[in-house]
């Protein structure tokens, strides 16, 4: 009998999870909760464009159109791309738009059974004769209900979506004293651009945050009210934020994506040579940070206007919250139009804002929380069983404890693609769903649930190593090749990706390295 599988989500993870199923005989069915395919590129800012180089950001087996020139595409010719991979390899028809999951839950095994096992769904393959998932969905439309048995389940619910993150405020401090109005930056984002752009108009705007969502808003209450009503920012944490991707002349994915940077850092699951070597080349790992540091403080005036950070670029990389800067965003900062405030904590009141230490009400008529989202919690909640969510989360001072990014030793039948970053979500959702094809298809095992709880750990104290407070990103950055390489190796392909040994110790990989699995 066929095997049947749930894809959560059509947007990039969904699509190469649907893809990548499909070509193994399987009969995918993907729920998506909007219209149509592209999760967060379906609503953003007007000005918004990808961050990452198009190279990078770009499927093995479908390139980019050559009428796409620039190395940076915006919005629109990113959501283009992508709905254009979905057409091309036929996956709409897989797909049931404006269906959103209630909620899942697993028949089978009792709780104390599954708690007894040794191997990932008891058994340690990936279906089980005696367990389904049941997927409870809703038409958004006519709100009616259906669900649905599978043999399997693939989360590509995103983290950047969907459930804002609101800061906590002491009582009687929050948004209800304030009388303007207070939104989240996902309001905005599901805003037509003609709206959002008269919704700004004539108002004092403060926006809260200095990531890329954060700084694109800022932008786009420039083009509204200009230096007459200069739109604040207000920030906690000053971020390293990048011109272009060419320090001094010099590619950054020299310095951080290939195998040669990657020996500057400890690795989980390393022998004593690697970390022996890590250790020697210290130096440089500092050397290639503070050059990037010094190419961001010549090309944009941080000093002038307070912004230098405290930690290292190479920090920032490895948590994944290195954004490219706006163009011109610094001349708008010194013509007045964006006045840059730090603020590390902050109430409201009827007039405003007040920071904590401050005499002075920042008045204000709108204020814009580009805060971030609460993607553990949208992952969490999915889930009807307590238990579920409870060994999913595990604890508040761990990452998502997910094996290879992917699987959860404890939950069995079930895979999570798109959760974990890294420098190219596109790039490493496609090696991901790849990885999780062949598992599917029985190309390999996954070993012991002890063993996964071991490596789980080995990698969670890297992302606390690199990362710092961030860790909880899960993000892969500048590991990208050492964790592909664990990929490949687990499905039988060659690690190896370059044509010669000076190739593969200096070059930078990229998709394009995995298009066939030799």
């Amino acid at each position: 009998m066929e095997k049947q599988i749930a894809i959560i989500g059509a947007g990039i993870s969904g699509l190469l999870a649907c893809k990548y199923t499909l070509s193994k005989g399987f009969h995918p069915i993907v729920f998506e909760a909007r219209s149509g395919t592209g999760g967060v590129w379906t609503k953003t800012v007007e000005n918004t464009k990808l961050q990452t180089p198009k190279p990078l950001y770009q499927f093995s087996d479908f390139p980019w159109p050559d009428s796409v020139t620039d190395d940076f595409p915006n919005q629109h010719q990113v959501l283009d791309y992508i709905q254009s991979y979905a057409q091309h390899f036929d996956l709409l028809k897989h797909i049931k738009f404006n269906t959103k999951v209630v909620g899942i839950h697993y028949e089978g095994p009792s709780q104390e059974e599954m708690q007894s096992w040794s191997l990932w769904g008891g058994n340690g393959e990936p279906f089980s004769s005696r367990g389904k998932w049941k997927i409870e969905v809703k038409d958004t439309q006519s709100l009616a209900t259906e669900v649905y048995q599978v043999d399997f389940v693939i989360l590509c619910l995103g983290r950047f979506s969907d459930v804002p993150n609101i800061p906590e405020f002491p009582p009687r401090k929050g948004p209800e004293a304030f009388q303007g109005e207070v939104i989240h930056a996902v309001d905005y984002f599901n805003m037509d651009f003609q709206s959002a752009r008269k919704f700004l108009q004539g108002k004092r705007v403060t926006v809260v945050g200095f990531q890329k969502s954060a700084l694109d808003i800022a932008m786009e209450c420039c083009a509204a009210n200009g230096v007459e009503r200069p739109c604040r920012v207000l920030y906690k944490t000053e971020h390293w934020t990048v011109p272009d991707y060419l320090p001094w002349g010099v590619p950054l994915a020299y310095f951080y994506l290939n195998r040669f940077s990657e020996l500057v850092v400890h690795k989980p699951g390393e022998g004593f040579l690697l970390s022996l070597l890590a250790n020697i080349l210290t130096p440089l790992r500092w050397a290639f940070s503070k050059f990037m540091e010094s190419h961001c403080k010549n090309k944009l005036p941080l000093a002038k206007f307070g912004m230098v950070p405290k930690h290292s670029f190479l920090q920032e990389i490895n948590s994944c919250t290195v954004s490219t800067i706006p163009d011109k965003f610094y001349d708008k900062v010194e013509e007045g139009s964006i006045i840059l405030k730090k603020a590390p904590s902050f109430s409201f009141c009827k007039e405003g804002i007040n920071v904590d230490g401050e005499d002075q009400t920042l008045e204000t008529d709108l204020v814009i929380l580009a805060t971030g989202f609460k993607g553990d919690k949208k992952l969490k909640d999915i889930f009807m069983s307590a238990m579920f969510q409870e060994c999913l989360v595990g604890s508040p001072t761990t990452a998502i404890p997910l094996y290879r990014e992917c699987i959860h030793p404890q939950i069995p039948q079930l895979a999570v693609i798109g959760f974990s970053e890294s420098l190219s979500n596109l790039y490493t959702s496609e090696i991901r769903s790849r990885w999780l094809a062949e598992l599917l298809d029985g190309t390999f095992k996954t070993p012991s649930i002890k063993e996964m709880e071991e490596d789980v750990e080995k990698w969670d104290q890297y992302k606390k190593r690199y990362s710092g407070p961030y860790y909880k990103r899960s993000c892969i950055a500048t590991l990208h090749i050492w964790y592909n390489d664990q990929l490949c190796k687990d499905m039988g392909w060659n690690p190896k990706r370059k044509r010669g040994f000076f190739a593969e110790l200096f070059e930078p990989y990229g998709p394009m390295d995995y298009v066939s699995p030799f």
